[in-house]
């Protein structure tokens, strides 16, 4: 069966995913997880290097202005990482989940330049994040900042990591079982929330550093 847009939404429905093997491997796996990676949107943990640079704005960040650039940029190969899970099917995928409204990316920008960012998809009210790159040090950081308070805003209950890293579980990220997380997902992708592109203003970015820890 030939996988599309609207096949991949429905496995992220049931809590899967697709990954490559590697960059030039056009086979695509389902990834359906034991133990699942969760950032809790009430409790994100916001190092206090990274909150001053959130705070005194480091970065132009954007909304889905530049996705393909986005997503072209997670799947690049680079010396920290030589391999990587996004080849040219998933970027194809991809594209058309945001020409749909389902897919988003956030961007740090400077000086017209972009620097760093992350994407993910929406459904209902959960938001399951793929990838993140960054080319100037905190820019992924920073992204991940502004999508936590972005899907705050919005009325999102579950932020989706996939799985839990070393650099993820700073920010509060913890793993549940596939049991509990499929009982999450089915309470978020039946509540309707709304991922806005409009920006961030600096009194809600101030409001939401001070509620955090």
């Amino acid at each position: 069966m030939q996988l599309t847009a609207d096949l991949l939404l429905r496995a992220y429905s049931i809590g899967i995913f697709p990954m490559a093997e590697s960059r030039d491997d056009l086979e695509l796996h389902w990834i359906d997880p034991e133990q699942r990676g969760v950032l809790p949107l009430d409790d994100l943990h916001i190092p206090r290097r990274l909150r001053r640079s959130v705070r005194n704005g480091d970065f132009d960040v954007r909304c889905d202005t530049a996705f393909e650039e986005v997503i072209l940029a997670c799947a690049e190969r680079t010396s920290d990482r030589p391999e990587t899970w996004i080849n040219p099917v998933i970027e194809l995928l991809y594209r058309e989940l945001y020409e749909m409204g389902y897919a988003h990316s956030i961007e740090c920008w400077q000086k017209e330049e972009l620097v760093g960012g992350l994407y993910g998809v929406s459904l209902g009210s959960a938001f399951f994040g793929e990838s993140m790159f960054s080319r100037v040090t905190d820019a992924s950081k920073v992204a991940l900042v502004h999508l936590v308070l972005r899907l705050r805003q919005g009325g999102f209950e579950l932020l989706d990591t996939q799985f839990n890293t070393p650099h993820l579980s700073q920010f509060g990220v913890t793993e549940v079982s596939r049991h509990t997380y499929r009982k999450l997902l089915v309470k978020a992708i039946n509540k309707p929330a709304n991922f806005s592109s409009q920006a961030i203003t600096q009194a809600d970015l101030e409001a939401f550093l001070d509620s955090t820890d």
